[in-house]
């Protein structure tokens, strides 16, 4: 199917590496985190605002950091970097289980986000992308599958551990079977690859041999960067507050837990369609469209209150993040080259966390203020149409960029 199986079964473990990682960031994310907001805010005392300015904290915070711990993948060895990043997520659960303190509420958010939404999906599509060129679109999209497996199976989790035990007790569970589980399979995957054992001092391939990128010369990384980061701030903001959005609709939780199924169908037939057109027709080319489907989707939240609309709504938005996983994962290798993508995919990468840190707050602040979903989302609809368009036009520059990149026309 379009390659996908002769490739896989020509790098099973490395494939599988990379899945891992995308799967196991889940715990880091906004969307596993979101269903013990609930308990947490009763546990603390905190307002919608308060637990979104205490998120929002943490999360900018990792993002700063990740700006230089991403870099460093570029530097270690891939499997003392995997364990570091392993170690953390652990720990980060057994501070979350600790937590007795608004401040050591902080602390554990800060450690879930660095370590499971920032290094590990940072470790996911650098890896992809640095060691796979032909098939780079394809290698991405496979790794991330992780994700809508994760998302399809993380809300339920939760959903199963709080209906029997409270939730610190959960992330002791949590944490222990990542002790156990973790950092063995990951490392095991690994082996002894040349990826994994060496470290990256110098560009492997000719073409990456070129200039050192500076991006803060290059007024289209920004551009680009402002559009396409409004999935990962809408779906955020949307997903943090998912508790109250469900309130406001009538959903129950176990409901709209159980729709984030509809959300990883999606995800993963978006990412193998996209995969492959990457592959085929570039990544540029993607750009205008792939984020339309989560337009529709903010405007189904404004619009409709039945019960299907969740699973609507989440398709939707599914479709999206599962083309955005693989756009870009590719896109900065295709226009930058791969000798320094490490520090290039860490500052997109922290950029993104800095906008997941945004919409939290942000969004909080609006419900408490007495601003509805409806028009929350209808904004939402119309910073992702602006954004498309911006793309859209920037088409002829975007393929220059990638010619010159691939040593094209000099």
């Amino acid at each position: 199917m379009w390659g996908y199986l002769p490739f896989l079964a020509a790098n099973p473990r490395f494939l599988a590496f990379g899945f891992l990682a995308a799967f196991f960031s889940g715990f880091g994310q906004t969307f596993f985190l979101a269903f013990f907001g609930g308990e947490i805010r009763v546990a603390f005392d905190l307002g919608h605002g308060g637990l979104g300015a205490i998120y929002s904290g943490a999360t900018l915070a990792s993002g700063v950091l990740l700006i230089w711990l991403g870099r460093l993948v570029d530097r270690v060895a891939l499997w003392r970097y995997t364990a570091g990043i392993c170690a953390g997520l652990v720990l980060a659960c057994f501070a979350m289980a600790a937590a007795q303190a608004p401040w050591m509420l902080v602390l554990a958010y800060f450690g879930l986000r660095l370590a499971g939404q920032g290094l590990l999906s940072h470790l996911s599509t650098v890896a992809m992308a640095r060691q796979f060129v032909r098939d780079r679109g394809k290698a991405v999209s496979l790794a991330a599958f992780g994700y809508p497996i994760s998302e399809a199976l993380l809300p339920l989790i939760a959903i199963a551990l709080l209906a029997v035990m409270d939730w610190r007790t959960a992330w002791l569970v949590i944490g222990l079977v990542l002790l156990a589980g973790l950092t063995p399979m990951m490392l095991a995957l690994l082996g002894q690859s040349e990826e994994a054992t060496s470290v990256r001092t110098a560009p492997a391939r000719s073409s990456e041999r070129k200039p050192p990128v500076r991006l803060g010369r290059d007024p289209v990384f920004y551009i680009l960067v402002t559009c396409m980061l409004a999935p990962s701030f809408i779906v955020t903001g949307l997903f943090f507050h998912q508790a109250a959005l469900a309130e406001s609709k009538g959903w129950s939780l176990s409901w709209l837990a159980s729709s984030f199924i509809a959300f990883a169908i999606a995800q993963v037939c978006a990412g193998l369609v996209s995969g492959a057109a990457v592959d085929r027709f570039g990544t540029a080319r993607m750009l205008p469209v792939y984020m339309l489907p989560l337009a529709g989707g903010a405007l189904v939240i404004a619009s409709f209150d039945h019960w299907l609309s969740a699973t609507l709504y989440l398709a939707l938005a599914g479709l999206t993040a599962g083309g955005s996983h693989t756009v870009m994962g590719a896109l900065w290798a295709d226009l930058y080259g791969t000798a320094r993508l490490g520090a290039i995919r860490a500052l997109v990468q922290a950029l993104m966390v800095f906008s997941t840190a945004a919409s939290p707050l942000l969004f909080g602040s609006l419900l408490d203020l007495g601003v509805g979903f409806a028009g929350i989302s209808l904004a939402c609809a119309a910073y992702i149409l602006v954004a498309s368009a911006v793309l859209f036009f920037m088409l002829p520059t975007l393929r220059v960029k990638t010619l010159r990149s691939a040593g094209v026309g000099g």
